[in-house]
C-alpha cells in the first residue's frame, strides 16, 4: 500500500491543530521519558509554590521554594540559586504520562505562570503476516479512542477515520466489526489481521483531544512509509 506517508501527514495536522489551540498559556511538548522543564520567569521576595492541577481528585503541590530552601515532591526539581535570580522554573527529570497536564506557578498565592506538558505522539511502523495480532499500548487512565485511518480505493484522497474501540478504565466498547477480534489488558489487541486492517491507527486521549501514538500497519509485501 503507497498511501501511509499522506495518512500520517493527516494525523499529524490533526496532532498540530489539538496543540495550537492552546491559547494563552505555554505549553511545553517533550518526548516521552525525556527530561522536561516548565518555564517560569519572574522576580519573587516570598514563596513560590508549584501545583499540579488534578480533577476531580484534587490539585497536588509539587515544589515550593522560599528565600531559605526548596523542596519538591519525588520526580519533580527546582533550584534554589535560580529561585534568587528569577527563573522559578520547574523540571521534570523523567517525564512520563503520569506528569502530563497543567501546572500553575504562584508567587504568594498569586499566578505567575501557568504550563502544560504535553508528548510528542509515539510513532511505530509495524508490517506482519496476515493472521497475526497488532498490539497497540495503552499507557494513560483517561479514556481513550482508537481510530483507523484507512486509504480508499484511489488512495489517500479518499482515506477514511474508521472507529474501532473506546477504552475507559477497564471498560472497552469496540465496533460490531472488531468487537470479537479485540482483546484487552494492558494494551489492545486486534487479532487476526487482514488486508482490510491495513493503515495507520491513531490511540487518542479523549479526555483532552490529544494523539497518544500512531501505529502504522502493513501487511508482508506491502509498502510502508513513513515521514
Amino acid at each position: 500500500m503507497k498511501t501511509y506517508m499522506m495518512l500520517v501527514v493527516l494525523f499529524g495536522l490533526m496532532i498540530a491543530a489539538s496543540v495550537s489551540s492552546l491559547t494563552g498559556f505555554k505549553s511545553t511538548i517533550r518526548k516521552l521519558h525525556q527530561p522536561a522543564t516548565l518555564s517560569c520567569e519572574g522576580k519573587c521576595s516570598g514563596s513560590v509554590k508549584w501545583t499540579k492541577i488534578q480533577k476531580p481528585s484534587g490539585d497536588v503541590v509539587v515544589a515550593r521554594c522560599d528565600r531559605t530552601s526548596c523542596s519538591s515532591e519525588e520526580g519533580f526539581l527546582v533550584s534554589h540559586d535560580q529561585y534568587l535570580e528569577g527563573n522559578l522554573s520547574l523540571t521534570v527529570p523523567a517525564a512520563d504520562y503520569s506528569r502530563r497536564g497543567w501546572y500553575t506557578c504562584q508567587c504568594d498565592g498569586e499566578d505567575v505562570c501557568a504550563v502544560s506538558l504535553r508528548f510528542e505522539p509515539v510513532e511505530l511502523m509495524k508490517q506482519i503476516c496476515p493472521g497475526d495480532s497488532l498490539v497497540m499500548d495503552v499507557g494513560i487512565p483517561e479514556r481513550v479512542e482508537v481510530v483507523l485511518r484507512r486509504s480508499g480505493a484511489d488512495g489517500a484522497r479518499s482515506a477514511v477515520s474508521v472507529p474501532l474501540c473506546s477504552v475507559d478504565g477497564r471498560n472497552v466498547h469496540c465496533e460490531p466489526e472488531y468487537e470479537k477480534r479485540v482483546l484487552f489488558s494492558c494494551s489492545l489487541t486486534l487479532t487476526a489481521v487482514k488486508e482490510s486492517d491495513s493503515g495507520v491507527y491513531a490511540v487518542r486521549d479523549a479526555d483532552n483531544d490529544e494523539i497518544i501514538a500512531t501505529h502504522a500497519l502493513a501487511l508482508t509485501g506491502e509498502t510502508l512509509l513513513w515521514v
